[in-house]
């Protein structure tokens, strides 16, 4: 296998929300993902904002509940508004020097770490609710809870920050992440797929308890609710499980030094990587609905 500093490989060392290949004479394959970023700004950020505003079905939450709505809202908000720079770099190539791209690359993933995490939180503390019958309402423990998500958060996004570089070639300039070794690359993907499986299960997990508690009363067995938590798992399932797939087997490919294969990772890396904001548009609309159906369940079940 090449070089890991190898402008055609470390560029896509660790492909993620923030990164992105910064080739000008790759304008056609960046035209596909910049109208699918332009599409999740254009919705996403408005639609984030109007949660904020006017904040639907918020009446029928708990304090508890509207926090980490609010906060899974300005997560997302947060990762849209990077957008337009990642866009330009993503059809041009990087001009705005190291210290902006560290820094916005470590903006980008600590607010989709947050964006995660909250999601994860959201479904675990709607599971208690509604299974277990327990209600956080310690407002002094909910503080803490997202004091401590952020600084998960902001731990997982050090690497980036760390790695981070702007490389300069024939007629490019990249902002990518650069390795001294292939323990170094190979542990960066790993941690990352592991967060975002487990993130992943826990959502399908609590979801798929709730669901099975809801169905135990007939008066509450309706096709709104299955769809609603249908769609929140087929989101996860469609928008991070293929990027988080392939970012294991990237892992592997470095490991077994096949070079071919893990071109074919990076391709696929390059095509799916696109879709993960598309998540961060969805998410107001799927939460604030099911926020309104299980807020009421949770009256009529206790």
């Amino acid at each position: 296998m090449k070089q890991l500093n190898s402008s055609e490989l470390s560029s896509n060392a660790s492909v993620s929300p923030g990164t992105f290949i910064l080739n000008p004479s790759w304008n056609y394959n960046g035209l596909i993902p910049s109208v699918v970023l332009s599409f999740s700004f254009l919705l996403g950020v408005p639609g984030n904002i109007a949660v904020i505003i006017f904040k639907p079905n918020f009446q029928h939450l708990s304090s508890v509940s509207q926090k980490l709505m609010l906060n899974l809202v300005v997560s997302d908000l947060l990762c849209l508004l990077t957008l337009p720079l990642w866009i330009y770099a993503f059809l041009y190539m990087w001009t705005f020097g190291l210290v902006a791209c560290k820094l916005l690359t470590f903006f980008s993933y600590c607010s989709s770490y947050g964006s995660r995490l909250t999601v994860t939180v959201l479904s675990v503390q709607r599971y208690l609710l509604v299974v277990h019958q327990k209600n956080w309402t310690h407002h002094t423990g909910v503080r803490l809870l997202l004091v401590l998500l952020w600084l998960v958060s902001i731990i997982l996004s050090i690497p980036p920050l760390v790695f981070r570089q702007v490389s300069t070639g024939q007629n490019t300039r990249l902002c990518e992440s650069q390795y001294s070794s292939e323990a170094q690359w190979i542990t960066v993907l790993l941690v990352e797929g592991l967060v975002g499986f487990t993130i992943f299960f826990l959502v399908v997990f609590s979801y798929t308890r709730l669901q099975k508690k809801v169905k135990q009363a007939a008066f509450f067995n309706n096709p709104q609710t299955t769809r609603l938590i249908t769609s929140i798992i087929v989101s996860l399932l469609v928008f991070w499980v293929p990027y988080l797939f392939f970012n294991v087997l990237s892992a592997a490919a470095i490991f077994l030094h096949n070079e071919e294969f893990f071109k074919y990772c990076l391709k696929a890396l390059y095509t799916v990587r696109a879709l993960l904001f598309v998540n961060s548009c969805l998410n107001p609309v799927l939460y604030a609905f099911t926020s309104h159906i299980f807020g009421c369940k949770r009256k009529l079940f206790s």
